[in-house]
């Protein structure tokens, strides 16, 4: 039997005018609002909303809830859903504990996040804290913590005079062998 396609249509819509759900609950800590906003700073929407309709033309999300508060004002995409109310609570719950229970391969993230370069200091706090393991939740059932590599990233602040100092101490540091990035506040 094939897997139903619950998606109705992708719309866009004010992010403000989307309901929040009240059985949301997720909490959305200030370094990750950071990061969040970072990021649809740097890059912007790649991914769209989920929200089912609940009346009166309006939509409740389902997914997406730190995304819509980050930019209320911002013409949003959103997946419209074809869910029932019990269907909605299930994907609520469901969605990012899905997420966490993957495994987390330390080479290929080395490798990732070795390519990766940001001027946002959200992102680079929560590259860093990924790097470090921080939000790395392993899957303990089929490996031990012995065998688990975490790449390790340090942050290290140099208080310079002025810029081309501080392109000066990056590159001293690139051409010892050290991966860095250079981030201007």
């Amino acid at each position: 039997m094939p897997t139903r396609d619950r998606i109705v249509e992708l719309r866009r819509v004010r992010a403000g005018d989307l309901r929040p759900n009240a059985k949301n609950w997720r909490l959305h800590p200030q370094n990750q609002r950071t990061a969040m906003r970072g990021l649809l700073d740097e890059i912007g929407y790649a991914s769209a909303l989920l929200a089912r309709p609940i009346g009166d033309g309006q939509l409740e999300l389902v997914d997406g809830h730190l995304r819509a508060e980050t930019t209320p004002d911002d013409i949003v995409p959103v997946l419209v859903l074809d869910v029932t109310t019990e269907e909605a609570d299930k994907l609520l719950a469901t969605l990012d504990p899905l997420s966490a229970m993957a495994d987390t391969d330390a080479d290929a993230l080395a490798m990732l996040l070795e390519r990766i370069e940001t001027s946002d200091e959200g992102v680079a706090t929560m590259l860093g804290e990924l790097a470090s393991g921080v939000h790395l939740a392993p899957n303990t059932s089929s490996t031990s913590s012995e065998e688990i590599r975490i790449p390790q990233l340090h942050q290290v602040i140099v208080d310079c005079s002025d810029e081309a100092q501080q392109r000066e101490v990056y590159e001293q540091l690139r051409a010892v062998g050290h991966k860095c990035r250079l981030l201007v506040l």
